[in-house]
């Protein structure tokens, strides 16, 4: 557990001690409870606990929907339909998985973001923040898959598209292509395949999670600050910190609480609002609707995909330089996954001394020319790929690859920090003498 100086699970009872010298179970449950936690956290750190009840809730969910789903092109439609119409709260079932996934996303999103803020991938936290760009990655994968199991036809559609990208792989992209739908398109071996993935990546995305939370107790958490807890004696780091029960989980469970309302509003009065209406409609190989698009939390990606035809320059220069080798559809793909590939590198990017970017004068409007970035390309992925869209895209993309291979690594070197607080415990009395109180606030700034 974390290296932080704290007081350890002691087994009291015969029957403790007897379980704690053969499993040591309670004593890995009290540690994680009672982890000192740095005291100076914001809201910004309650996404954790949304994200952990997002994946029970889609697991759980699952498991039930699956018991009534038919994973056959001729049946996948009627069983979805079955499902709503005859399954017993099989309606509510359905929309709390669908909607689900539209929470677990937009809460991963904030958590990323709240990490490339305040540098929580920077040493001696980058095996944790690589784990959880493997955790996105799992859970990008799953939505994709999932997303196709109610054969509509944006399902169909969207599944043609996306498997037709590693298509564009030179020398193996078609052998891929195959294998990865059961044959030589998008049938019922490839729906078979997918409700199969589908089914078991959530479990391997639990098993991340438990790894990305044992990596984060190991080195302890960041926070606000980006400083360190004291770690010389146990006097020193109980003033940096607070046990994480009861302070956080109580805080973490009104805020989640708070969130859930306006959850379970959009699954009770909105539920289809996220959807495609294409989607409604059985899938059907004949007919293509007119502007495919994936859900929303792939659309950033989605618009970097696009962004580079066969007339932008950099497309050219690589085609030209590699024979022919790689074309518009090919660099599309590599700019996608490199967008996601980047991000993951941010901790070997960013040259900055300096931690948080509460204290990074010139880091901020960058960051969040990021965030702003990443929603206008959201907007242009849902746009047909046609000017202004194409062109807007094709910015925001050069922006999102410029900000981590550029800036990031030149910040470092040109920009100078503001003045940090010594300890933890300083900073945290310097927001409490503030509010006139004991409890944490929100930088204004942040």
């Amino acid at each position: 557990m974390s290296g932080i100086p704290h007081d350890h699970y002691e087994p009291k009872g015969g029957f403790e001690k007897w379980l704690h010298r053969r499993l040591n179970v309670v004593g890995l449950l009290y540690d994680t409870l009672m982890i000192p936690t740095p005291k100076n956290l914001n809201w910004w750190w309650i996404w954790g606990i949304v994200l952990a009840f997002c994946l029970v809730l889609q697991i759980v969910t699952g498991i039930v929907l699956a018991m009534h789903y038919t994973p056959h092109v001729d049946m996948a439609f009627a069983s979805i339909e079955h499902i709503m119409r005859n399954v017993n709260g099989g309606y509510m079932l359905r929309y709390l998985h669908m909607n689900g996934a539209s929470l677990f996303f937009f809460a991963v999103y904030i958590h990323i973001f709240r990490g490339l803020y305040y540098g929580s991938y920077k040493a001696p936290r980058e095996v944790t923040w690589i784990i959880g760009m493997l955790i996105y990655l799992c859970m990008m994968g799953t939505a994709f898959m999932g997303y196709v199991l109610p054969w509509g036809q944006m399902s169909f559609w969207g599944a043609t598209v996306i498997t037709g990208l590693f298509g564009a792989i030179p020398f193996v992209g078609e052998s891929i292509q195959t294998w990865l739908l059961g044959g030589p398109a998008v049938d019922n071996a490839t729906l078979n395949r997918f409700f199969s993935l589908h089914y078991l990546l959530p479990f391997v995305i639990a098993g991340l999670v438990i790894v990305h939370v044992w990596a984060f107790h190991t080195t302890g958490n960041n926070n606000p600050t980006g400083i360190e807890v004291r770690r010389t004696s146990k006097a020193e780091a109980e003033k940096d910190t607070l046990p994480f029960w009861p302070y956080f989980v109580i805080k973490d469970l009104f805020a989640l609480a708070l969130i859930l309302v306006v959850f379970f509003a959009i699954v009770g009065f909105m539920p289809n609002y996220l959807g495609h209406p294409d989607n409604y409609i059985e899938a059907n190989p004949l007919v293509t609707p007119s502007h495919i698009v994936p859900e929303w939390y792939f659309l950033p990606f989605y618009a970097i995909l696009r962004a580079f035809t066969s007339d932008v320059w950099v497309v050219m220069f690589a085609n030209w330089i590699t024979g022919g080798i790689v074309d518009a559809k090919f660099f599309g793909v590599l700019a996608m996954f490199g967008a996601i590939i980047v991000m993951a590198l941010a901790p070997w990017l960013d040259t900055s001394s300096v931690r948080s970017g509460r204290y990074r004068p010139m880091f901020k409007w960058w960051f969040w020319l990021l965030a702003i970035d990443f929603v206008v390309l959201m907007w242009c992925g849902a746009q047909p790929a046609e000017p202004p869209y194409s062109t807007i895209s094709l910015i925001g993309s050069a922006y999102w690859f410029a900000y981590f291979l550029i800036i990031l690594p030149l910040l470092g070197v040109i920009e100078k920090p503001q003045a940090q607080p010594a300890t933890i415990e300083e900073d945290f009395k310097a927001h409490a003498s503030h509010t006139g109180g004991t409890h944490t606030v929100v930088d204004p700034a942040e």
